[in-house]
Formats: C-alpha cells, sequence, structure tokens
C-alpha cells in the first residue's frame, strides 16, 4: 500500500499504520488518512461542498488530497480510497457541548439533500431482517452470537416500535436536522470527528444519543456527565427527547460488532464486554427516563421501567 500511496500522490509515508481498513501514515509530521470511499458520487460532492463551508467557519475539517490525476479518489486494488490530511492533534477530545455546537452551524438545506438520513425505523427493519436471515444461515457455528442475537433484537424491536409511535404522535412537526455522522464513539476524537467522509444530515439527536451509548461501555460515570451536560441545555422538544431515547435503545454497538464479525473482521469475543453489561445499560435506560422526564413527558418502555421498581 505505501508504494500505493507513492504512486497516486508522491508521498513518503513515515509511521505506517492499518487499523481496520483505514491506513494511517504522516509526511513531515503532518498526519493522513487514506480511507475506503464505499459512498456515491453524488455524495461525494455535497460533502466536499460541506468541508468548504465548515472550513470558512473555521472548523479544522480533514482537508481532500487530490491525486495525480486531481482527482479525489484512487482505485487500489480494485476498491476506492480517498486520501485526507488532518488539520489539528489527532488525539484532541469533543464533548457534549462541544458537538452541540458544532451541530447548530450547519443545517440541511436542498443543496445537501443527498446526505439525508431520517428513517431510522424503517432502516433498522431492514437491517434486523437481514442479521435475522443472516444468522439462520450464517451463524450456526458462532456460539456467542447465538445465545445472545435474540436479546439484542428484542432491543431493537423496542427501539423501532417507539420510534414509529414517536414520528405517528409528531407527524406534523418538522424535526431539526442538522450535520451529524454515520457513528460517534467515545473518547470523540478530532480524527474520527472531523473526517467528512462520517457525515451526514440527520436529527440533531443523533450524534447525542450515539455518543453517550458509547460512553456507557467505556466509563459509567462519564455517561452520566455528558447526559447531565446535555439535559441541563433544556431546548429540546418533547419529539427530540422521545427520538433521543429510542436512539439509546437501538443497540448499535453489539450491531457494529455484529457487522464486523460477519464480515471477518473481528472475533466475535469482542461482543462479551457489550453483553456482560446489559443488566446494566437496562438499569442505565431506566435512570434515564427518568431524568427526562424531569424535563418533558416521554413514553416508557413498560419492562424496563418496571424491572427497576420491583
Amino acid at each position: 500500500m505505501e508504494n500505493m500511496i507513492r504512486f497516486h500522490y508522491n508521498l513518503e509515508c513515515q509511521n505506517f499504520s492499518k487499523k481496520q481498513d483505514t491506513y494511517h501514515f504522516s509526511v513531515d509530521q503532518q498526519n493522513f488518512l487514506l480511507c475506503p470511499f464505499q459512498r456515491s458520487s453524488d455524495e461525494l460532492e455535497d460533502i466536499y461542498q460541506i468541508c468548504e463551508e465548515l472550513k470558512r467557519m473555521g472548523y479544522p475539517v480533514h482537508t481532500f488530497i487530490l491525486n495525480r490525476e486531481n482527482k479525489l479518489i484512487s482505485s487500489i486494488n480494485n476498491n476506492n480510497y480517498i486520501l485526507l490530511k488532518l488539520e489539528e492533534d489527532k488525539q484532541k477530545e469533543y464533548n457534549i457541548l462541544d458537538m452541540i455546537s458544532f451541530h447548530n452551524h450547519l443545517h440541511l438545506s436542498t443543496v445537501k439533500s443527498k446526505l439525508y438520513r431520517n428513517l431510522w425505523g424503517e432502516l433498522w427493519s431492514k437491517k434486523i431482517d437481514y442479521f435475522e436471515y443472516q444468522v439462520h444461515e450464517l451463524g450456526k457455528e458462532k456460539k456467542i452470537i447465538l445465545n445472545s442475537f435474540t436479546y439484542y433484537v428484542g432491543l431493537a424491536e423496542n427501539a423501532i416500535s417507539y420510534v414509529n409511535n414517536t414520528l405517528n404522535k409528531y407527524a406534523s412537526m418538522t424535526p431539526n436536522i442538522t450535520l451529524s455522522h454515520k457513528r460517534i464513539h467515545f473518547p470523540n476524537l478530532s480524527i474520527d470527528y472531523f473526517n467528512p467522509l462520517t457525515f451526514v444530515f440527520d436529527l440533531n439527536v443523533r450524534d447525542i444519543a450515539e455518543y453517550i451509548k458509547s460512553s456507557f461501555f467505556v466509563s459509567e460515570s462519564d455517561a452520566w456527565i455528558e447526559l447531565k451536560a446535555f439535559l441541563s441545555l433544556k431546548n429540546y422538544t418533547p419529539f427530540d427527547y422521545e427520538m433521543f431515547y429510542a436512539r439509546l435503545l437501538y443497540p448499535s454497538y453489539y450491531f457494529d460488532i455484529y457487522e464486523q464479525v460477519m464480515d471477518k473482521e473481528e472475533e466475535e469475543e469482542k461482543l462479551l464486554p457489550f453483553i456482560k453489561k446489559a443488566s446494566k445499560y437496562e438499569e442505565f435506560l431506566n435512570k434515564v427516563y427518568y431524568e427526562i422526564i424531569k424535563i418533558a413527558p416521554i413514553e416508557k418502555i413498560e419492562w424496563i421501567i418496571e424491572k427497576k421498581e420491583l
């Protein structure tokens, strides 16, 4: 791959490494990422324009590097890649309040519509249907998945029902759509947060929920700090809080790893730390519900609330 980078970009790599499917390296103390690109050319055009807009606002979004043919995409071993240059310390962290400020600076417009994502219930349902088929056909030897899969499908179905009920209840509401990411993790580092290839437009609570959900499995105390910082703002609607809670319910942390296991990128043992904390996460969901209803009325998930009250 280093030879390919030299060929396409005329760069001599230093400190070369690979993390999953992304290549990391430096040139004269400047950090670069060579990332696989699997989105459409139309989406790339929108992403590029958004990056220009964010840079004008002063955000250190990674910079696109053109190849020797002055193109954004390079074909390497029959796969498409894009080279990005990092514009600040890759380990710099961004917390919940930083994220909310970032979101509020860029909203959906017709120009950026190709990046719009807001069909959670429909997308999640399709995923679950496919996962169930996949486990039935291919998962017979994966004991950890077989012993846990039904539980997480149940959580997902709760989340789908919660989303659909919320959308029906607030059918006349215009949702607040802001710049978001395909996935946010804790800690939220600059190297990931300002990677434009992860950008989408979605509900203003998407990233917040994913970040808090991720933080729980790293540090429960940090999850509470970030949750309370979010709730202290009190400038969200009941619709926002219900969709936030639905996103917490949906076990993306499990299904993300499940997909990596099925793609033979990870061993299924990587699921165990999440599975072991399932009961604690139910308690967390219970407590989050009671924190939210201090601010806004949201629907309860009976089995989560009643389990704690017994």
